[in-house]
């Protein structure tokens, strides 16, 4: 009978976990079409009972069904999810200060002949960054689940980069730099917890 009620916990828990992860994937989308990056806050739910999880049922039993969708829906959040809660941290750290660029970026004032920045002339750095930043976490979501965390290292490189040249007004830089750790702090926590758990075993 014990054995049967912990098999009926495990299938139960296991198929909330995924009902859960699977709302907050459908949350991001919809923060990511509606552009309300503060619904990205609820992809913090199921991240947050994962964690717990590990730490406190580090032996819980498997359902094997369910973890295989909390896995992909584990996947598809810290890709997807990122997003949003990249540009809800952006927003909070610029604090409304910086204007956004019609190709996705920023504005920032545009240097004169002397060096000195522009009072008038703005130009637009650091496009395209949306499409970029779901490439990176995808990128660091797969070299985490499939075992090459070095990749990382290579994703980061080639960011560096490719962005060097638009990173000399302190907006930039502080926008790059926050958005990049946010960015793929996210999408690592969340192949962590496919990892860790065994889940692609």
């Amino acid at each position: 009978m014990s054995a049967y009620f912990e098999l009926l916990v495990a299938t139960i828990t296991w198929i909330g976990a995924a009902v859960i992860v699977i709302a907050a994937v459908v949350i991001a989308i919809v923060a990511v079409r509606q552009r309300q990056p503060i619904l990205a806050l609820f992809g913090l739910l199921p991240v947050g009972l994962g964690i717990l999880a590990l730490v406190f049922l580090p032996d819980f039993p498997r359902f094997e069904p369910a973890a295989a969708v909390v896995a992909l829906g584990l996947a598809t959040l810290g890709v997807v999810g990122g997003n949003p809660l990249t540009v809800w941290v952006l927003d909070r750290a610029s604090k409304g200060d910086i204007d956004g660029g019609t190709h996705g970026g920023i504005l920032v004032p545009e240097a004169t002949a002397t060096g000195a920045r522009s009072a008038t002339k703005r130009r637009e750095v650091l496009r395209g960054g949306t499409w970029i930043g779901y490439l990176e976490r995808l990128a660091i979501v797969g070299a985490i689940v499939v075992g090459h965390v070095e990749i990382v290292a290579a994703v980061i490189a080639i960011k560096g980069l490719g962005r060097f040249s638009e990173l000399d007004a302190p907006e930039a830089r502080e926008r790059f730099i926050i958005g990049t750790l946010v960015s793929m702090l996210w999408a690592g926590v969340c192949a962590a917890l496919i990892v860790l758990p065994g889940l692609t075993a």
